[in-house]
């Protein structure tokens, strides 16, 4: 820490230097008129005589990652977003007090060139530059070592760094960018309608989860970020669309994990005359396009293992594979109390409300769920833990609803919609009955989307997808602070 205390303390001093020498460290605007790119790719290829012959004018800027000073001439890497270009500074091919300036640069300064393109005798495309434009002083040195920081949060928690020495790193959330584009594709280009609704509710709804709480001044009323869409997306079918879809955070307020931030982003859609059979072959379709638009294939390798999205894919009912996988016998996967000790044999925290098919949930999420690494669509889930879903009819006690797992990652959950306003009522009765029991993630009675329900909602499919996760099986992540620009962070140390 006193090194760079050091480094800070001759970075200031050059700062003031600058300035008394009547130079801006921090002027307004510079106009480069080429990336890093940009010259490869025009001149990457050509020969040191090709390259002379093209007399190629270039004028860049980016932020200064290398540097060697001679006494009288430097060669610097500078790196703008699209990459990395070369620069080289000769004492009699700049003014005074651009050399002035040059003898002033550090590494992570932001610098702009202009000069004519050449290679070196060591072949790399260079700009030998004729004018020097300081646009940033860096007073804080960049890390010289950052892959080998033994606190991983570093890189979280002060992300612009690892944007900056990591092309790794901006690739993966260009990909992300990518990603969402496609997504967007997808979905207009099949007549759905891009929404949004609101993020602030006075019911949370449409999801198992526990929400924060904020306090609306002006309405004198307490309000809760949402943990999900679902209700307002439903509203809007009722409403007259037959297709919506919604890209935007929810948050939820549970733990930090490799898998789990507060805030995170769900795709949400919802077609009408759909049901979660039509849902499964739209998710096949969907996955298939973005294999190919993303990775230029249908298959992607995730942490060394090999996941192909051509379809048709697996479908797994639920209780049937605590049997069929965990090994769980057929008379007790029924059993409450065999249950209620198989979760504590599993150190599954368990809440006063929590039925049977909640613990079979819960049972099934440490035992099955790990090992479905192809995509697998789990079906047949308990009435009693999708009270928004249709129920089936050959069996009631089970709906029409799958989540799909990739990589033993819950990566999208879809139910043919419950439009039975009166089984809908029962159901949030049920679920407060739980809530005041103990279950803090059990939903509310929403007595504004019953009264939309009454005005009757056709049949109609809807599925949420999680874009982070998704993002790490197209970027090989495995944590999801990976794909998050700014990830939660326990609250940093004094001092650090």
């Amino acid at each position: 820490m006193e090194l760079e205390g050091d480094q800070v303390r001759q970075r200031r001093k050059k700062l003031d230097e600058l300035r008394e020498m009547g130079v801006d460290p921090y002027p307004a605007r510079y106009r480069p008129a080429d990336s890093a790119a940009d010259l490869h790719a025009q001149a990457g290829e050509l020969s040191a005589e090709e390259v002379e012959a093209l007399k190629r004018r270039a004028r860049v800027a980016g932020r200064v990652m290398a540097l060697r000073k001679f006494g009288k001439a430097a060669f610097a890497h500078i790196q703008d977003a699209s990459g990395k270009i070369q620069l080289y500074f000769r004492k009699d091919a700049i003014s005074e007090t651009d050399f002035a300036v040059l003898k002033k640069l550090d590494i992570g300064d932001i610098i702009g060139a202009e000069g004519v393109l050449f290679r070196t005798k060591t072949d790399e495309l260079t700009v030998q530059a004729e004018s020097l434009t300081l646009l940033a002083k860096s007073l804080r040195p960049l890390p010289e070592k950052w892959h080998g920081l033994k606190d991983i949060e570093q890189r979280y928690r002060q992300r612009y760094l690892d944007l900056i020495v990591n092309p790794d790193v901006r690739e993966s959330f260009r990909t992300r960018a990518r990603l969402i584009t496609a997504v967007r594709e997808f979905f207009t280009s099949r007549g759905f309608l891009e929404v949004e609704t609101p993020m602030m509710q006075s019911i949370p709804g449409g999801a198992t989860a526990r929400p924060f709480k904020t306090f609306y001044n002006a309405l004198d009323m307490e309000v809760f970020l949402r943990i999900a869409p679902e209700l307002y997306l439903k509203r809007l079918i009722i409403g007259g669309f037959d297709r919506v879809f919604e890209i935007n955070r929810n948050f939820r307020n549970e733990g930090l994990s490799r898998e789990h931030n507060p805030e995170f982003t769900m795709l949400e859609f919802y077609q009408t005359w759909a049901d979660y059979n039509s849902l499964m072959e739209l998710t096949e379709e969907l996955f298939v396009e973005l294999a190919r638009k993303v990775a230029g294939a249908e298959k992607i390798v995730y942490q060394g293992k090999e996941i192909s999205f051509s379809p048709p894919w697996k479908r797994l009912p639920l209780v049937e594979s605590l049997t069929t996988v965990a090994g769980i016998s057929e008379k007790d996967v029924h059993d409450p109390e065999f249950l209620r000790l198989k979760a504590k044999e599993l150190g599954i925290p368990l809440d006063a409300g929590y039925g049977p098919e909640r613990l079979q949930v819960e049972i099934w999420e440490r035992l099955v769920e790990p090992t479905l690494v192809d995509p697998t669509f789990v079906v047949d889930f308990p009435k009693a833990v999708s009270p928004l879903a249709k129920s089936r009819t050959d069996n009631p006690d089970l709906v029409e609803r799958f989540e799909l797992f990739i990589a033993g990652k819950e990566v999208a959950n879809a139910f043919s919609e419950l439009n039975d306003p009166v089984d809908q009522r029962e159901r949030f009765s049920l679920q407060a009955a739980e809530r005041a029991a103990g279950d803090v993630e059990a939903q509310m009675m929403d007595e504004d989307f019953l009264r939309a329900l009454e005005h009757g909602m056709p049949p109609t499919g809807g599925e949420g997808i999680g874009i982070d996760r998704l993002v790490m099986l197209f970027t090989d992540a495995p944590n999801i602070r990976d794909v998050i620009l700014f990830p939660q962070l326990r609250r940093e140390k004094s001092g650090a």
